[in-house]
């Protein structure tokens, strides 16, 4: 890799890490999800970046939006943590598996793999890290978390249910949409990354 091709990585990857921090900004509630649940497309930048120039820049770009977002927050740092973690859950699978397969085959595999990854990965994570310090900050009892999820589907018991019922399948949709759009926009947006001629 010349010097030029390194430092126009260096320089994509800021400006992708920038426009997942204001995606991140950019969350929104849905419907069949607690009000504390948010969706956003962060994730996106993250994972263009990883298919066009190799997934250590798409970690990048999950490390530069939640190290920019950390000083926005009240999470203490934890929800940007977790946050970093289930991006590079995400978007490295995704980027090797494009990288060993440059097609539109090797990108869904990727995607499926790096959105399940995240899944999984988001279910050991809320319940032993995420959620309970939260509660703990807020002073709120486990049931208070459950009732909200409650609120929504009164079958669910207990924390680990409401995780799987839940945000597991939220994650998965997520992941999904990121990787929608990217099949969309990416063939069309790739040579500029690369520094070709449209």
């Amino acid at each position: 890799m010349s010097t030029n091709q390194f430092l126009r990585k260096i320089v994509v990857t800021a400006i992708f890490g920038a426009l997942a921090t204001v995606l991140m900004m950019l969350s929104f509630s849905v419907p069949f999800m607690p009000g504390f649940i948010k969706m956003d497309f962060s994730e996106l930048p993250a994972l263009i970046a990883s298919f066009s120039m190799g997934p250590i820049y798409g970690i990048a770009v999950c490390l530069i939006k939640n190290v920019v977002n950390v000083f926005m927050t009240t999470t203490g740092g934890v929800g940007e943590f977790c946050n970093f973690l289930l991006g590079v859950a995400f978007v490295a699978p995704a980027g090797l598996i494009y990288k060993a397969m440059k097609n539109r085959k090797g990108a869904l595999i990727g995607s499926v793999v790096g959105a399940v990854s995240m899944a999984i990965l988001g279910l050991p994570l809320n319940y032993f890290v995420s959620f309970p310090i939260y509660l703990k900050v807020l002073g709120l009892p486990v049931e208070a978390l459950v009732g909200m999820y409650q609120a929504i589907l009164p079958n669910v018991d207990g924390l680990l249910m409401c995780l799987i019922v839940f945000n597991m399948p939220f994650t998965l949709l997520k992941g999904g949409l990121d990787a929608l759009i990217t099949f969309l926009i990416y063939k069309r947006i790739s040579p500029i990354i690369r520094g070709k001629q449209v």
